[in-house]
């Protein structure tokens, strides 16, 4: 009697080190938001996942600031903003008119992700510009995902789009914004949240098939694996495109009774 497959758990101990090694980036649907920071998008056989809000061993809240804000000034103009929440300030806190849709008088800029702050005739008047629930997450750049990705958020007639460009060594803050027509803002952040994980898809198909082989099907063998047959072939297959077929040369030679005979070599 043969001796019995390896079981699931080495097999899985296996897969998951495959995993590791088809996953290119250490640093989170077709293009498309999975949550208020969280995007993801195809590109060919990988998979470019980003999390904003998840922590990292030098960033345990991840792009979100840990003062409660980013803020930005030019000229008599105050912006700011958070990521991924709302704001919050336990100093500095925004001293405008107009802000009832973010906080009100007394708690101004706690009830909404952005806020902005002009000059008004003598007065600091405040204009609501972005808010958590309203927000949409793209890339930088549709041709190269790994250079990050842009976070809009909108209020009823104005906007900020935040792009969060990867840098996984270093922060490097907004120090100034650009207006567009009436109310529509954007500035850059460079932070390493903003790189993605870069994922295999092959690995992951293979993974979640052989978990699903093993605890729905109940097939406790190497015969977890999804489409065993075709892996074990696939060498020979592979040689078989790449290498061409070798054929046997024929030449004659005359024997003795004067005829023509075959050899092989």
């Amino acid at each position: 009697m043969p001796p019995p497959g390896p079981r699931l758990p080495l097999l899985l101990l296996i897969l998951l080190l495959l995993g590791a090694a088809c996953s290119c980036g250490l640093t989170v649907t077709g293009a498309g938001e999975g949550g208020s920071c969280e995007f993801s998008v195809a590109r060919g056989s990988e998979l470019y996942s980003f999390d904003l809000a998840a922590p990292t061993p030098a960033h345990r809240h991840g792009v979100l600031s840990e003062d409660g804000f980013y803020k930005v000034a030019v000229n008599d103009s105050i912006l700011w903003f958070q990521l991924c929440d709302e704001m919050l300030f336990n100093f500095d806190p925004p001293m405008c008119l107009n802000c009832e849709d973010c906080g009100g008088p007394l708690r101004c800029g706690t009830q909404c992700s952005a806020l902005v702050s002009n000059n008004i005739g003598g007065y600091d008047v405040c204009t609501t510009i972005g808010g958590l629930s309203k927000s949409h997450i793209s890339l930088v750049d549709e041709g190269n995902p790994r250079k990050g990705i842009i976070v809009k958020m909108f209020s009823s007639k104005c906007s900020i789009s935040v792009s969060v460009i990867c840098d996984s060594n270093a922060i490097q803050v907004p120090d100034k914004f650009v207006l567009s027509g009436l109310c529509d803002y954007a500035t850059t952040l460079e932070h390493p949240s903003g790189c993605p994980r870069i994922l295999c898809l092959l690995g992951g198909y293979i993974l979640i098939g052989a978990v699903y082989r093993y605890y729905f099907l109940g097939i406790h063998s190497v015969e977890a694996i999804p489409n065993l047959e075709f892996w074990i072939g696939l060498p020979q297959r592979i040689k078989t495109v790449f290498v061409p077929a070798t054929r046997s040369h024929v030449s004659y030679s005359r024997d003795g009774l004067g005829t023509d005979a075959p050899v092989y070599h």
